[in-house]
């Protein structure tokens, strides 16, 4: 279930904008180009993946179960209408790659491996 969450809080594009409230209290609001995605973002935030900033370096800064964790953003495909997906190439605070995509429902099945476990997870 932490995979999943991972996955949320690390494939997007949302942009991080720190502001103040009425008691000078410093809070982030993000910035989406869909609703869904703002929606997918929030909800990993309020479940334990909580995305905080995404650095001039392209490191992505998240407050997780396990602390702080860093992860460069090595390469992102937007989505598109022919595509129907987006993808993102990061590099784990283990220094292993991981590769995230998420997408419409019709796209991402056929790309999983037939009467596999994970096709009946999703």
């Amino acid at each position: 279930m932490k995979r999943f969450f991972a996955a949320l809080g690390l494939c997007h594009t949302v942009i991080c904008d720190t502001k103040k409230d009425k008691q000078d209290k410093e809070f982030i609001k993000y910035n989406a180009s869909s609703p869904d995605e703002l929606a997918l973002v929030n909800g990993a935030r309020h479940l334990g993946f909580y995305f905080r900033e995404r650095d001039e370096d392209n490191l992505m800064v998240c407050e997780t179960w396990d602390g702080i964790r860093k992860y460069r953003l090595l390469n992102l495909i937007e989505f598109d209408s022919t595509r129907k997906r987006m993808t993102v190439v990061v590099r784990t605070p283990e220094d292993k790659i991981l590769v995230i995509t998420k997408g419409a429902d019709s796209i991402i099945e056929k790309r999983l491996k037939a009467n596999s476990r994970y096709l009946q997870r999703t």
